[in-house]
């Protein structure tokens, strides 16, 4: 564990340093010209949103111990609790303030930093079941770390494809003008709403699926895959269906533009009916592989999907 808070803090700094000091050259190789207020925005907010890549970093950390023994109920009341600041915070940066993009980001950087520091704070605690004694103890393990690392690194890749083709496709985008920006986001926004129940029910199927691994009971491991895929699954249409049916009425709660409420209910409904039948019987499986320490399998598909994709 304090392998894992060491070395997601350096790897977190490491990344973070590079995109603030050169945030915005990587705007402008991911999305070449825009229009001037997008890019200033956009500068603004990545210089802030970046400011929270070690705190994020440090609650994920934490949140796994917890899941470990068993605890996901405090990780979930902590992440609520954070959500409910991040949305009175928008309604107090954007709305009282008036500070429109930055707002938002502000918002998000201070309860990503809340909740880092709650979960480090109770990680600390000595009834739970792994716990840190002194923080300023920890030191590097060079085999602590490449166990974590050998775990860590291929699925990073994995996630880092899937990530590279969204920027392939926000960086197309982004030529397009703020009509389409505008949708877009509204759309990812929705998206990802739609599937965090079933990507809840991954990380819940890593637990249990680790656990049969680790007791030899690969009938069970493999039992449970299937069953938390099926579930995920039906979960994952529900939740499409419940925000596809009433799109217009959801898309009209964001008062955009009349051309850009049309063009956000046309691409939701292409993307949610692929989601709903596509979406679940790959990722899902996945997190089962993982774990079960097999992490090559996923990311090579990734890698070759993700290429596709592109062509």
């Amino acid at each position: 564990m304090k392998q894992l808070i060491f070395s997601v803090t350096l790897i977190s700094i490491l990344i973070t340093l590079p995109c603030i000091l050169f945030r915005k050259p990587l705007l402008i190789l991911i999305f070449g010209s825009v229009e001037k207020s997008v890019m200033d925005n956009a500068l603004s907010h990545l210089f802030i949103t970046t400011l929270f890549y070690p705190f994020i970093a440090l609650y994920n950390a934490g949140a796994a111990s917890f899941r470990t023994s068993q605890n996901s109920r405090l990780p979930i009341a902590i992440a609520f609790g954070s959500n409910i600041l991040n949305i009175l915070g928008n309604i107090f940066f954007i709305v009282t303030l008036n500070l429109g993009v930055a707002g938002t980001a502000i918002s998000t950087l201070l309860s990503r930093i809340i909740s880092a520091i709650i979960i480090l704070i109770l990680l600390k605690q000595p009834k739970q079941d792994l716990y840190i004694d002194y923080y300023l103890s920890i030191h590097p393990e060079f085999q602590g770390i490449k166990q974590i690392l050998k775990i860590g690194i291929p699925i990073g890749i994995e996630n880092g494809m899937f990530q590279f083709g969204k920027l392939v496709f926000h960086s197309t985008v982004s030529t397009m003008g703020t009509t389409a920006i505008a949708s877009q986001a509204m759309v990812a926004m929705l998206e990802s709403f739609a599937c965090q129940v079933s990507i809840d029910m991954g990380l819940g199927m890593m637990s249990v699926v680790g656990k049969c691994v680790g007791a030899k009971a690969h009938k069970q491991a493999r039992h449970y895959t299937i069953f938390l895929t099926k579930y995920a699954w039906i979960a994952c249409f529900i939740c499409c269906a419940t925000i596809l049916f009433p799109i217009k009425q959801i898309t009209s709660l964001a008062e955009m533009e009349p051309e850009n409420t049309k063009l956000a209910i046309w691409l939701t409904r292409i993307v949610f009916t692929y989601k709903m039948i596509f979406w679940t019987p790959y990722f899902l499986p996945s997190y089962g592989l993982k774990a079960a320490g097999d992490v090559k399998f996923s990311m090579i598909t990734s890698h070759y999907l993700c290429g596709y994709v592109k062509l």
